[in-house]
């Protein structure tokens, strides 16, 4: 650590410049985070009523064929690989690349398909040389649906074409503003979705023109909600972990700042004691 005051002196003011950057940057993710809190509180009950009707339509049609519900062997897998566009958001992106890269590294290239949303994970694969079927990046800080409706139709319609055979959504699950929990979740084909029971989904229904034609019409939005919730979760947690991780470099910075300080007072001090033992010197020399 530098001991000429000077030197001192600029390396604090430089450490207040950058407390001053993240504190604001820290601000900042606190308030993208409760617009998309937002969104994502209001999203939930359309999905949780979507797949109410669905769980309710399915019980009352006897057979349906339908791409989406179709349970084939696995001969390729698709991941659909929720990050972000920039970084300085601690591990958030580097979770997410970590948890696809368990699945597949060392997996014949061929046996699957990557589809990113965000640039970080995107540039990440391209660069390994992995299959990328699709990409959405550039997303506003709060999505809205036909923001990730391209890529969500693509995804659907290359598993309605058999492009492959069960598709995973790897994101960042948002839990509180400092922990974000990495998952990968099965969402393709929605068989299992469909059947499972929902809390509230007593109530009874009269379609038009009929049950099959019902469930064949929100399958594929159901499939599009799923995803859409997904990358809304996903950027809840990119603020977060931005808001914690600034949090934590502004603290880190006046940690610096004040130990510096305590440097910057002891070089005064012992140029003080210099100076004075050199006056005293002085004196006595002149006895």
């Amino acid at each position: 650590m530098p001991q000429n005051p000077r030197d001192i002196r600029r390396r604090i003011k430089s450490f207040q410049s950058t407390a001053q950057i993240t504190k604001a940057m820290e601000m900042v993710a606190a308030a993208k985070l409760r617009r998309v809190q937002e969104a994502v509180q209001h999203s939930k009950p359309y999905l949780v009523k979507l797949q109410s009707m669905l769980a309710d339509v399915s019980q009352r049609v006897r057979f349906v064929r339908h791409p989406l519900l179709a349970q084939r062997p696995v001969r390729r897998t698709g991941y659909l690989v929720v990050t972000a566009d920039r970084g300085l958001a601690g591990a958030y992106n580097a979770n997410v690349i970590r948890r696809t890269l368990q699945e597949v590294r060392g997996v014949d290239k061929s046996k699957f398909t990557i589809f990113a949303v965000g640039r970080k994970g995107r540039d990440f694969f391209a660069r390994q040389g992995y299959p990328i079927g699709g990409e959405v990046t550039g997303l506003p800080d709060s999505p809205t649906y036909p923001n990730i409706m391209p890529l969500a139709e693509k995804v659907i319609e290359a598993y309605a074409a058999e492009e492959f055979d069960e598709l995973y959504l790897v994101y960042n699950e948002f839990v509180n503003a400092v922990t974000q929990v990495t998952v990968m979740k099965k969402v393709l084909p929605l068989q299992a979705q469909v059947e499972e029971p929902v809390f509230g989904s007593g109530a009874n229904y009269l379609y038009e023109p009929d049950e099959e034609a019902v469930l064949t019409a929100m399958l594929p939005k159901f499939a599009q909600t799923l995803v859409y919730q997904a990358v809304l979760d996903a950027k809840a947690s990119e603020h977060g972990a931005r808001m914690t991780a600034m949090g934590n470099a502004t603290d880190a910075a006046k940690d610096m700042i004040d130990g510096l300080t305590l440097v910057l007072n002891r070089a005064r001090q012992a140029a003080i004691t210099t100076q004075i033992a050199e006056v005293v010197g002085g004196a006595e020399a002149l006895k």
